[in-house]
């Protein structure tokens, strides 16, 4: 009989828990709204197949990483120092570390209106606005970017320090701002941005967005900075490897 009322407590107990969380749970549901999402049919469609180049990006460059392994291996064997140089030139092409030639456009940024038209001081270029600008054009498959003639990379940080809008230790404070782009379909790109509804984006900020028609020889110079590796560290070479 003791056994069967310390079951029932122990029952009553969970019951009483789970009646608790369930309130708890019902609570924050009407205290959280659910979000809808307010997208449009068009802006589903944008989204999905930017989502759907990316994958195909992603496999491209898989792909491309996979023929260098192969291409690496079979020359490590007859000449490992030929291999090595090459892989090492793949990789500073890509890290951004040799200047790049190419077709491309040129953007230019500068003021809407002068200070005596607004009546204030011109404020210098938002960096969100610039990042989101830089994300619009990898986007529309840029390869190459530099600002200002300094190269755009992975590691680049766009920040606002102490009111000034900075492209890592840079400071952007004059007008106009040049931006170049390398594109493999240069004329997609032109298109794409001249369709584009950032300007009206800049506008707000009294910022007049210019691009240029395609040129055939744009270029890119190289990272001159220090690029800083983290969370990596040289591997142990155990008994018995070259």
């Amino acid at each position: 009989m003791k056994k069967t009322n310390r079951q029932r407590g122990i029952s009553f107990s969970v019951l009483t828990m789970l009646f608790g969380l369930m309130l708890a749970i019902q609570f924050q549901t009407i205290q959280e709204p659910i979000v809808r999402d307010t997208r449009d049919m068009w802006e589903l469609r944008e989204d999905i197949k930017r989502e759907q180049q990316l994958q195909v990006d992603l496999l491209s460059e898989i792909r491309k990483y996979d023929e260098i392994i192969e291409a690496y291996k079979e020359e490590e064997n007859q000449n490992p120092e030929v291999a090595l140089n090459e892989t090492l030139n793949v990789l500073k092409e890509e890290a951004g570390l040799t200047e790049v030639n190419g077709r491309g456009i040129i953007i230019t940024i500068d003021q809407l209106f002068s200070e005596e038209i607004i009546g204030k001081q011109i404020q210098h270029i938002s960096p969100d606005l610039l990042k989101r600008l830089i994300n619009e054009l990898n986007s529309y498959e840029a390869e190459d970017i530099s600002i200002q003639n300094r190269r755009i990379i992975n590691s680049t940080v766009i920040r606002d320090i102490n009111g000034q809008t900075k492209l890592d230790n840079y400071s952007l404070h004059t007008y106009p701002i040049i931006i170049k782009v390398i594109s493999e379909n240069a004329d997609k790109l032109y298109n794409r941005m001249n369709a584009s509804t950032t300007d009206e984006d800049f506008a707000i900020d009294n910022l007049k967005l210019t691009v240029s028609e395609p040129q055939d020889n744009i270029t890119i110079p190289a990272y001159d900075d220090a690029i800083r590796v983290r969370n990596m560290e040289p591997a142990e070479i155990e008994k018995g490897e070259k």
